[in-house]
């Protein structure tokens, strides 16, 4: 596959087959991903595979959390406040899938159960928790965990796998640190869901948008 076809079919997967994905596969992706560009080649970036048994507790536990409402505590401080232009972006996705989904706005049973199954990941058997050192500037350290995240995707695109990096996997990290050996001075800044995706589920062929480029490039010349 093609950097270029790899990047235009991409895409968010929120509904994911039971099938399990071989360690041996994720170990290949990144293998691969760890030649990712980072500022200054400092490569800040520390992961942990979650897989198997435990994956399926924090699934189960991360649900009942998002559930039953408990407050989060990201260690990544989460946006509240958006531009207009972006925020119109944002509950335009929103839209997408709750459409594709045949979900009202009104139905807020429906979207609970949405929201419990976007705690659990949707189903994914793997999940890649990323972390940096808390002594780190973020706005760095951020950047190249995007971008080495990016890369495990397009990876993960090419072997037939779908991939979703979710901001509600670490949103309750007392339960990740409860589960994985992640020391205290590291940051628990993303994790990214993996596996084969249902390609039945309207969730996952909903028609994508992307702004035109005058929207955001400015040509000096």
């Amino acid at each position: 596959m093609d950097v270029k076809t790899a990047i235009r079919e991409r895409r968010s997967i929120r509904g994911f087959k039971p099938d399990e994905v071989g360690k041996e596969t994720i170990k290949e992706i990144l293998e691969e991903g760890r030649w990712s560009p980072s500022w200054g080649n400092t490569q800040p970036w520390e992961f942990f595979v979650l897989m198997g048994d435990p994956l399926e507790r924090f699934k189960k536990e991360n649900r009942t959390l998002c559930m039953d409402e408990k407050r989060t505590s990201p260690e990544i401080p989460m946006p509240e406040i958006w531009p207009e232009a972006l925020k119109k972006r944002y509950v335009g996705v929103g839209k997408s899938v709750l459409s594709s989904l045949d979900i009202a706005r009104d139905d807020k049973a429906a979207r609970s159960i949405y929201y419990g199954d976007m705690f659990s990941l949707f189903g994914a058997p793997c999940l890649i928790v990323s972390c940096i050192d808390s002594t780190l500037s973020r706005e760095y350290a951020m950047l190249d965990v995007g971008l080495i995240n990016q890369t495990i995707c397009l990876l993960a695109h090419e072997r037939g796998l779908g991939t979703i990096m979710l901001a509600a996997s670490v949103r309750y990290p007392q339960l990740l640190r409860s589960l994985l050996p992640i020391a205290a001075d590291k940051n628990i800044v993303i994790g990214t869901a993996i596996g084969y995706p249902d390609g039945d589920s309207p969730v996952n062929n909903f028609q994508r948008e992307r702004s035109p480029l005058e929207d955001f490039v400015t040509w000096v010349s």
